[in-house]
Order: structure tokens, then C-alpha cells, then sequence
């Protein structure tokens, strides 16, 4: 592979996802003025629980490293021995944690939001 071919690779990659998302945008917003609604009253809707939803992401990615962390200690007698082993398991913590946190914030916000009729939750 050529060293020329990186460059215009990633900035040809850059230029269509930026077309896509800004393409993409455009044609919700002509859909949603087709069915006579205010684009702009759905852009700026307030999201009450983001600030609960990072947190338990990073809450619970930080719990999947300690576990980890944990396990790889216990497993490689003491940390004195290292395998292959260790780093997928660091991945796969993080990734279980993280999921774990999310879970957790959709379901106090499903407790905590009040129900509407014909509502998806």
C-alpha cells in the first residue's frame, strides 16, 4: 500500500461522512416540513437524564477495569507472570460495565418519566 494512498483515503472517508450526516439531515428535516411540523421545535429538545447516563457509563467502566484488574491479578499468580490473556479481558470488562451502567440509567429513567399515552416505553 502505497504511503500516498493513507491521505486520500482518510480524507476522502472524512468528506463522505460529513455529506452523509449533513444529507441525512437535510432530508428529516424536508420530511418532517412534508407532514407540517417545526423542524427547529425538535433540534433543541432538553435530554433531563444525560448527566445520570454518563456518569453510570463511566461508573460502570471503571468498575469493568477494576474487575479486570482483579482478575488478572488473582489469575497471573500475583502479577509476577504475563499471557495473551490479560487484555482481552480488559476489553471485555469495560464493555460489560459500560453496558451495565447504560441499563441501569434506562431503567430509572423508565421509573422516573412520567407515562404517556401511545409512549414507546
Amino acid at each position: 500500500m502505497s504511503p500516498y494512498l493513507i491521505p486520500i483515503i482518510i480524507f476522502t472517508g472524512g468528506f463522505a461522512m460529513t455529506f452523509g450526516i449533513v444529507y441525512l439531515k437535510t432530508r428529516e428535516n424536508m420530511a418532517m416540513i412534508e407532514r407540517g411540523l417545526n423542524p427547529k421545535q425538535f433540534a433543541n429538545r432538553p435530554a433531563p437524564y444525560r448527566n445520570l447516563k454518563n456518569g453510570l457509563l463511566i461508573l460502570g467502566a471503571g468498575l469493568g477495569l477494576l474487575v479486570a484488574y482483579l482478575i488478572d491479578l488473582n489469575m497471573n499468580g500475583g502479577g509476577r507472570y504475563h499471557d495473551s490473556f490479560s487484555e482481552p479481558l480488559y476489553f471485555a470488562c469495560v464493555a460489560i460495565g459500560g453496558g451495565l451502567g447504560l441499563i441501569a440509567s434506562f431503567a430509572i429513567e423508565k421509573k422516573e418519566l412520567p407515562v404517556r399515552e401511545g409512549s414507546d416505553l
